[in-house]
């Protein structure tokens, strides 16, 4: 019996793995989900990724030799009074719409049961037949705001790990459920101090203005539940937590929170975009069509490190005002620029000739630009961020210090610890209501790109080290196996 038992360990331990993916409906969440996705596959293992069906056919394509290893999986999204037509993600609707689109994902719990009752049985559907694709799935991984999924697994007897695509920093910032009950945080002011349940002295808290945008996440909203609630309740029911970290960047904030949560932790590394940065070097100048290929002529025409790429991502919620004092702060840096602007927030730039002043110097493209080809380009020399994690870790694959300008969620935390390395500068702002002025912004751009100044140089200095650091292709890839070790002894 005892040669059984150890015969089936080995078989245990040596098969292939079949992990369901499924990531809330945000590029800034589903395009991390992905790069793990793909750090499964290349191990052998398959992978179900779940998301609706706009969402995965605007995923860039899985590379061929890892096809066969991962299955896209569309769940059609259910109507919801006041959301949209066709609204899939968080791109797709105004910051206001948010809590409309987790109604909508809460009613994705019915086809899922249904997708989850087949694989179980054995009918996992087109592509079963590919390495792992026939058996029972062994793990699913859930983002913050699937409360509703863990119970429909539990029924199967799948086990579910919560994978945290926010920064450490957020995590331990929002503590356990027991920890907020045991010292509440009801209000803005309650947010802006360093949690009790950190030891050690951090720059860990938010500004008043932030923490005021933060109270949401404890009320309900018109998903019918909070934020707070969705992320508590669904880390409960997870007997594994995965976090997107390195002990490199994050250090003592990692068993910090493993003691926290009181349940083993695994890191994934990093999971920067290489594959897509080592693409977007062999390209060089050429672009995926005429508008992008303009800007890589405009960049090719500029002197090394002499423009400050300016971005915001998908979901950034850009004022009239925030794009007034940006326009103008840009104007009177003095510095190259390329700003890529959502075309939503187009129509709020000045019509004051702004970009008649600033041609030559200025570019401003509205709608989608290649950023890893443009951070990915020698004349770039610094990145004027939100200071979203994905964001950050595609910019610091080429070195690039950072201008920082927080808008929402976990970016003021994240940038806080990123001024605290001095791999960047945050722009000023008003502490009640976090407006900042274009001699600010402009000041701060001239600081980082200054690398005449021993500040600028040194900001660009501790920027390359942490290039080295995220470069370690090995290193980072080591916490993968680590993972993938954890899926096979739990739970």
């Amino acid at each position: 019996m005892a040669e059984t038992g150890e015969a089936t360990a080995t078989a245990r331990s040596s098969s292939p793995l079949h992990v369901v993916v499924f990531p809330w409906l945000a590029f800034g969440h589903i395009i991390p989900y992905m790069e793990l996705s793909e750090q499964l596959a290349r191990r052998g293992h398959a992978v179900t990724f779940v998301s609706a069906p706009r969402n995965l056919a605007r995923l860039r394509p899985v590379p061929e030799g890892l096809r066969p290893r991962i299955r896209l999986l569309p769940l059609p999204m259910p109507t919801v009074d006041g959301l949209p037509d066709g609204a899939e993600s968080t791109a797709d609707v105004p910051p206001e719409k948010g809590d409309l689109l987790k109604a909508a994902f809460d009613g994705l719990a019915a086809p899922f049961a249904g997708f989850l009752a087949g694989a179980c049985a054995g009918g996992g559907g087109e592509g079963e037949g590919a390495t792992g694709f026939g058996k029972k799935p062994d793990w699913i991984f859930v983002d913050f705001a699937h409360h509703w999924l863990p119970p429909i697994a539990e029924q199967h007897k799948v086990p579910c790990a919560l994978f945290s695509i926010f920064p450490a920093v957020f995590i331990a910032f929002a503590g356990t459920k027991a920890a907020n009950e045991a010292r509440p945080r009801v209000t803005a002011e309650d947010l802006t101090a360093q949690p009790p349940w950190i030891p050690f002295p951090t720059p860990i808290a938010h500004r008043l203005y932030e923490a005021e945008q933060m109270v949401y996440v404890f009320r309900p909203n018109a998903s019918g539940v909070c934020d707070a609630f969705r992320f508590w309740e669904t880390e409960r029911q997870c007997p594994l937590f995965i976090l997107r970290s390195c002990r490199e960047v994050d250090g003592a904030l990692c068993p910090l929170i493993a003691d926290l949560f009181g349940k083993p932790l695994a890191l994934s590394g990093l999971l920067a975009p290489y594959d897509a940065a080592r693409a977007a070097q062999e390209a060089g100048g050429e672009g995926d069509d005429e508008e992008s290929a303009s800007l890589m002529r405009w960049l090719d025409e500029q002197p090394a490190r002499s423009v400050l790429y300016v971005a915001f991502g998908s979901e950034a919620p850009l004022t009239p005002d925030n794009v007034r004092e940006l326009a103008a702060g840009l104007e009177l840096s003095g510095a190259r620029f390329l700003w890529a602007l959502r075309e939503a927030s187009a129509p709020l730039l000045p019509g004051d000739g702004f970009q008649e002043r600033v041609a030559g110097r200025g570019v401003v493209r509205a709608g989608w630009v290649p950023q890893v080809r443009v951070l990915a380009h020698g004349a770039v020399g610094a990145f004027l961020t939100h200071a979203g994690w994905s964001s950050l870790m595609e910019s610091f694959l080429f070195g690039h210090p950072l201008v920082m300008l927080p808008l929402f969620a976990d970016q003021g935390l994240t940038a806080r610890v990123m001024a605290a390395r001095a791999v960047g500068l945050e722009v000023p702002r008003d502490e009640r209501d976090g407006s900042f002025g274009r001699a600010d912004l402009a000041s701060t751009v001239r600081r980082v790109m200054a690398r005449e100044d021993e500040e600028g140089r040194a900001l660009a200095r501790n920027a390359r080290e942490f290039q080295e650091m995220l470069c370690d292709r090995a290193r980072q890839e080591e916490y993968v196996d680590e993972l993938v070790e954890h899926l096979r002894r739990l739970p």
